[in-house]
């Protein structure tokens, strides 16, 4: 009876320690989001895979075409940025490979790939597994380990079986497949779900941003601005799905894919973390007329100083080391933007204030909020590992209010700008203003005339403001938050907005004083008088017209003559 009891304790016992070794058990994985997904903390990396993905595929949470699809078709390349959607396997390839006949094939076919992934830690799990406790990289073999619970967790590995590589066939086929691929059947191209079938904890952190970017007063749709939505914010907009000119409006999906997939950042086929670590990995997207981070971090002290003395860091070590063991003097893009309270995670957003768009309705009035400022309260600790609370505090304060004289400027031109709209002044706006594309409808300064004209829609005027508001305005704003004074004081941002600023003033004088002359002239023609006592109002000769003043004047000379005739002289 005692064996007995005693077997079941050990039973019970062995039970309980491998039920918490598959718990997810991913602190970095936000508490709001276990809530949206209606999971447990203690659920299983299986049902938090599953239920991340089935809200991730879900149309109504935002995948695929959108809501606007019936106005726009995809081009051929479009499968590379949404494959879930588009995506289909080459006809042109009959070959049914196994695993080593893939990388023997693409050796001659596409030799750039298998090199870069000869490269990657995906085909040299070994090397990670026997990684000593001083090496760098020793956190990956956590990694892996962590990995391999997943894909048991999910039925993908046996109980004792350990992952031999991660190669073509496991990401473009199935995870850990015995079988052959047939190319023109079984090909896909990865999804973001398929990457976190193994890198589960990534998915989950980034998916989360869905959930922790909640704007108090709706000021942006939930979950937005991110990067688990930005292809929804690429698709639901009016002008990209309304563009006849679809490679053009396609510029913006290359940079809205990082929703649909990861190659964005951990670019193919290394994959490799201290690629994505570096500040150019973030320069392709975050770059440009209206979010120009990358030239104002380029351009900062910071930037500077990567740029000087990256060369000799360690980018191979994880972000939470970088300073400590990387040697590391000064910040990066994903050492700011990836750290909360004192943590690194794929959730970038949950600092987020400004949303990089001063003008958008709302913003500026929230920026002194309780929600804001407890934001603010995680930037500061966030500088603090470098400076002062004092110098962090007094910087974040000098950010807010320089925005904000931005936004002053913008708001009075964009006020003078509107008001030629809504008295009908702006050139063209009664005789040669077409309506813009469906779905959009008329409007002033709309996002979609940035990419859209037509005649006189958008006025030269109007333009002007809406660039000011879109591009000028965030670029201060991002010169600012970015430390590049050049950017937001002459090359960017003011001296840009003031030269905007005085454009739009001085067309408005010279419209209304053309509106008044015109005016004037309306008015004159309105008290024409008549000379002639004419059977028709149409035949009467007019005072201010040319012929009526030639009739007066003869008339006027006519009438001399007869007093000089009846005086004698």
């Amino acid at each position: 009876m005692v064996v007995k009891l005693g077997l079941r304790l050990i039973t019970l016992t062995c039970g309980a320690l491998l039920a918490a070794s598959s718990w997810a058990n991913y602190p970095s994985v936000p508490k709001e989001t276990y809530k949206a997904l209606n999971l447990e903390q203690t659920a299983t990396p299986k049902e938090l895979h599953e239920a991340v993905t089935k809200r991730y595929k879900d149309p109504a949470q935002g995948a695929g075409r959108g809501t606007l699809a019936k106005y726009w078709e995809p081009v051929p390349y479009s499968m590379y940025m949404d494959p879930a959607s588009f995506y289909k396997p080459p006809t042109s390839m009959k070959e049914v490979a196994e695993r080593q006949e893939c990388v023997k094939c693409h050796t001659d076919e596409s030799p750039v790939w298998v090199n870069a992934w000869k490269k990657s830690t995906h085909a040299n799990l070994d090397k990670i597994r026997n990684l000593k406790p001083d090496s760098p990289i020793y956190y990956k073999k956590a990694k892996l380990e962590d990995v391999e619970k997943n894909l048991r967790s999910m039925n993908r590995l046996g109980a004792n079986e350990k992952l031999k590589e991660v190669g073509c066939i496991d990401c473009h086929v199935d995870i850990n497949t015995k079988k052959k691929a047939d190319h023109m059947t079984d090909l896909r191209m990865p999804t973001a779900d398929v990457c976190g079938t193994c890198h589960l904890q990534e998915f989950a952190e980034r998916e989360s941003e869905r959930d922790t970017m909640v704007w108090p007063n709706k000021q942006w749709p939930q979950g937005r601005p991110s990067h688990a939505l930005d292809w929804k914010a690429n698709v639901e907009v009016a002008v990209f799905a309304a563009m006849p000119q679809r490679e053009i409006a396609e510029g913006c999906s290359m940079c809205h894919t990082n929703q649909n997939k990861c190659d964005s950042c951990h670019t193919r086929h290394e994959f490799s973390a201290a690629e994505s670590r570096k500040p150019e990995a973030c320069a392709t997207c975050h770059s440009g007329v209206d979010h120009n981070n990358w030239e104002a971090y380029s351009m900062s002290k910071h930037g500077k100083i990567v740029s000087m003395m990256g060369d000799k860091w360690n980018w191979e070590v994880s972000l939470k080391d970088a300073y400590a063991k990387g040697g590391q003097t000064a910040p990066t893009c994903a050492g700011c933007h990836f750290e909360y309270e004192g943590k690194y995670s794929h959730n970038v957003t949950r600092k987020i204030r400004w949303a990089n768009y001063p003008a958008v309705p709302g913003i500026a009035e929230n920026i002194n909020s309780e929600w804001s400022e407890a934001r603010l309260d995680s930037w500061v600790k966030t500088c603090t590992q470098c400076h002062s609370e004092r110098f962090a505090r007094s910087y974040l304060e000098f950010m807010d209010k320089g925005t904000l004289h931005g936004l002053a400027k913008f708001k009075e031109a964009h006020a003078v700008a509107e008001n030629l709209y809504k008295d009908g002044l702006l050139t063209g706006q009664k005789t040669n203003r077409p309506a813009p594309m469906a779905p959009d409808k008329e409007m002033f300064a709309g996002f979609t005339q940035l990419y859209w004209s037509k005649d006189n829609n958008p006025a030269a005027i109007e333009l002007k403001a809406l660039e000011m508001g879109e591009n000028d305005l965030p670029k201060l704003h991002v010169g600012l938050a970015h430390v590049n004074p050049g950017g937001w004081t002459y090359t960017e941002g003011w001296g840009p907005m003031n030269r905007a600023y005085v454009e739009i003033m001085d067309e408005n004088t010279k419209i209304r004083e053309m509106a008044a002359l015109q005016a004037r002239v309306a008015k004159m023609e309105s008290r024409r008088t008549s000379l002639l006592d004419l059977d028709s109002k149409d035949d009467k000769l007019s005072l201010g017209g040319l012929g009526g003043g030639m009739l007066l004047a003869g008339t006027l000379a006519l009438a001399g003559w007869r007093r000089r005739e009846k005086s004698g002289h």
